[in-house]
């Protein structure tokens, strides 16, 4: 292990990519301008415009980005070298290859720069040993033209596998939504919030499982918390944390006057069992009855399962399934959740301040959307985007603009900061 770490492989460089062209469905579907969305317009003009107008890098963040380009290029070297000797012992041999894959996209993606760039230098002295030509200057300056533009795509996007990126975009998420102000009203919308998630998951053929459901009287959810499970999904859905504020008629108003009430929804990835350790002496488990309208299914054994984490205080309680084994498994995969969510908070609060600052925490005490039934609206605080057809919202069928709204906005304070980083 020790000639492993000898190859100084801890770059800390994100190798994931980005969503180049989303924005051009948001941007249409929303009609956003830079001025609502606050946006740097030299990257905004870069994602909204046509292939043949994409504006160039800065000078600045052009040689930041070749540092650490030449740098993944020195790694790749250095890790194809190691792999090669006979002496490479199996565990760092099997390590060395993983990093080797995770780094692939983006060494091809650079050998693909290098030859554009190569090319580029042969188109400039072509033209200068045949200015006089103007038949083949003209033709030089045709396929220099090409070769610029196909030099600013690789480096938009080898810029964009080296911004910072959330190892867990790509896990499954748990979502739990809570009625909060606003009594019976409250419960209701919970309810329709947490069938929206459902529509938009099946939409997005994920697999939605329903864990837990508290109703009230009149079939609202005082609780409910659901397994999101598919590729991508907390990558997409981590910016749906927060408050949710409704505004409208209670069906129980009978003077016809709108209410205010509020939703908490929070987003939390999955969590592998390497993720978190949990000690057995660290666990208090308790079974009870469920019955009531605590749980879906009332019996008369002790099928319901309450977990306590001592260490942290954290109780999770399922009693959806008529097994305790099953009980007991949902709730350790939403303690293990919980507490990772933990981990991972404390470990990026220091690191990044790019998310509180630009997007929002993901807090759920954080009013982040209103959902107006009057105008027919609803409304995300910070994007500043306003859909205009709240039904379709509600059914899972526009919840794009938002989401892609808010990962773009992420997107290019990102970029915007990347001199910075």
């Amino acid at each position: 292990m020790r000639n492993y770490l000898k190859l100084g492989l801890g770059l800390g460089l994100g190798l994931g990519f980005g969503t180049v062209s989303m924005c051009r469905n948001v941007f249409a579907s929303s009609k956003m301008s830079a001025r609502v969305l606050g946006l740097n317009t030299e990257l905004l003009r870069f994602f909204s415009a046509p292939a043949e107008h994409v504006a160039h890098l800065s000078p600045d963040i052009i040689q930041i980005m070749e540092q650490r380009l030449s740098s993944i290029e020195r790694r790749s070297a250095l890790l194809h070298e190691f792999i090669n000797k006979p002496d490479a012992l199996p565990a760092e041999y099997v390590r060395a290859n993983k990093d080797l894959k995770k780094l692939r996209s983006s060494v091809e993606l650079i050998q693909h720069l290098r030859a554009k760039q190569k090319e580029i230098d042969s188109l400039k002295s072509l033209m200068a040993e045949c200015a006089d030509d103007k038949d083949m200057l003209k033709m030089a300056n045709e396929e220099m033209d090409q070769a610029v533009e196909g030099e600013k795509r690789l480096q938009m996007l080898l810029l964009k596998s080296l911004l910072p990126k959330d190892d867990a975009d790509e896990r499954g998420s748990i979502l739990e939504v809570r009625a909060g102000t606003g009594g019976e009203e409250a419960s209701l919308f919970a309810m329709e919030i947490f069938k929206m998630y459902e529509r938009y998951s099946q939409k997005k053929g994920w697999k939605f499982e329903v864990v837990y459901i508290t109703e009230t009287d009149l079939r609202g959810f005082k609780e409910a918390i659901g397994l999101i499970s598919g590729a991508g999904v907390y990558g997409k859905l981590k910016f749906e944390s927060g408050i949710h504020r409704v505004q409208r008629v209670p069906v129980t108003e009978k003077s016809g006057r709108v209410h205010t009430s509020a939703v908490t929804v929070a987003i939390l990835p999955q969590a592998d069992e390497v993720d978190v350790q949990l000690r057995s002496d660290d666990l208090r488990i308790d079974t009870y009855r469920s019955g009531g309208s605590g749980g879906q299914h009332a019996n008369t054994t002790n099928s319901a399962v309450r977990i306590t984490h001592i260490p942290s205080g954290l109780t999770v309680s399922i009693q959806d399934e008529r097994s305790q084994h099953k009980n007991k498994a949902k709730a350790l995969k939403i303690l293990c959740a919980k507490l990772y969510e933990i981990e991972r908070y404390t470990s990026q609060r220091n690191r990044s301040k790019l998310r509180a600052e630009q997007i929002g925490s993901g807090d759920r005490s954080e009013r982040i959307r209103t959902y107006n039934f009057p105008q027919g609206r609803v409304t995300d605080h910070r994007v500043g985007i306003t859909h205009h057809s709240i039904n379709e919202v509600l059914q899972g069928e526009s919840l794009d603009v938002f989401t892609d709204a808010l990962l773009l906005q992420q997107e290019m304070d990102a970029i915007a900061n990347f001199s910075a980083s």
